[in-house]
């Protein structure tokens, strides 16, 4: 994880330089079961997430462990393949969601995530959650952009890498999770976006490697 948030603040360093912009590196803080942010307490079961106020991106370890066993890796696999390749299955799918919660960070240097906050106060419900979607769309094309220059940089990605996160982002969809919970799907309830939306944006980010083109609050079609 810490290599992983290593490489976003190298490249968000650089494309935001050429931006004219400073990247401020946010603080990672890593726990199991809970934890008490500058966004109040939390619990594990709210996963990964990135706090505006204190500017700390919070990892839940155990979301991690959960997202293996869901993508088909257990235990044993991970620790037989640990020395032979460093690339295992499921490496590059936790960089995307780690790179997800530094494109909140990223979000909030930039003043998106404030004008976002000050527009759903003004929001019913429903407009609020299509508020959030659009926000959590944007970091996913954000960390596509991020996976973009590091790879221009670095040649860090390996066969098989983006289908890893795209197979992560399909089951991190609203679609997907409320059709595992309950049966079916509530699109006014959406506060992420569908799997299929989430891989279409973190492409985006990933194919162009621009800022301007992940600009979810201002598009049609997500």
């Amino acid at each position: 994880v810490s290599v992983i948030l290593a490489d976003t603040e190298d490249t968000w360093q650089q494309i935001l330089a050429s931006a004219g912009k400073q990247y401020q590196k946010p603080t990672l803080v890593l726990f199991r079961n809970g934890v008490q942010s500058g966004c109040g307490a939390a619990q594990s079961a709210m996963g990964p997430f990135y706090c505006p106020a204190d500017q700390k991106v919070y990892i839940d370890l155990s979301f991690f462990q959960q997202m293996r066993q869901q993508m088909g890796i257990s235990g044993d696999q991970q620790n037989s393949t640990e020395t032979a390749n460093t690339n295992q299955a499921g490496d590059f799918a936790e960089a995307y969601v780690i790179a997800h919660e530094v494109g909140h960070h990223v979000q909030n240097l930039l003043g998106i995530s404030s004008q976002v906050q000050q527009a759903r106060q003004q929001a019913s419900e429903t407009q609020g959650n299509a508020l959030s979607v659009r926000q959590e769309l944007q970091a996913d094309c954000y960390a596509g952009v991020w996976a973009h220059h590091n790879q221009q940089r670095t040649q860090f990605l390996q066969a098989g890498d983006v289908e890893e996160a795209m197979d992560a982002a399909h089951k991190i969809g609203d679609d997907y999770l409320q059709k595992q919970a309950r049966g079916y799907v509530v699109p006014d309830s959406f506060t992420h976006g569908t799997s299929q939306q989430r891989a279409r944006w973190f492409n985006t980010g990933l194919n162009t490697g621009d800022l301007n083109q992940c600009d979810t609050f201002n598009t049609q079609q997500l």
